[in-house]
């Protein structure tokens, strides 16, 4: 199948399956005429990857799933200590995600939002600009 039915079937752009050949990702044939030619295997990688970035997976770690993948002597264990790596960041980047959300409600319940000129909002946002 050519890249237009490859990028219809596994819901990535053209672009992006393009960049993952560039980085050997997916290794797809080549037709007699020069054009990719990707088999159903390269379309089953694909969708893996687009499943995998979907999950907040890396382009790295989505390399070594793929390598785990197609490791048929891997360990299950493997697999799940990456996916617990990548839980254990989604919670860190929750957390400091709640502590952003705290910090803009704080300033914006103190901001009065009327016509006057004062704002907290950009006084806090002016107080922190130089740390030495």
């Amino acid at each position: 199948m050519n890249i237009g039915q490859a990028a219809e079937q596994s819901g990535l752009p053209a672009k992006t399956i393009r960049y993952y050949e560039e980085i050997e990702l997916v290794r797809p044939g080549r037709a007699d005429n020069g054009y990719r030619d990707y088999s159903e295997d390269d379309l089953h990688r694909l969708c893996f990857l687009q499943r995998s970035r979907s999950l907040g997976f890396s382009i790295e770690e989505c390399r070594l799933l793929l390598s785990l993948y197609d490791d048929d002597q891997r360990a299950s264990a493997d697999v799940k200590d990456i996916a617990k790596k990548k839980i254990k960041l989604i919670e860190q980047k929750i957390d400091e995600l709640n502590t952003l959300k705290s910090t803009l409600s704080k300033l914006i319940k103190s901001c009065h939002g009327d016509e006057r000129p004062d704002c907290p909002i950009l006084d806090d946002l002016a107080r922190n600009q130089v740390r030495k």
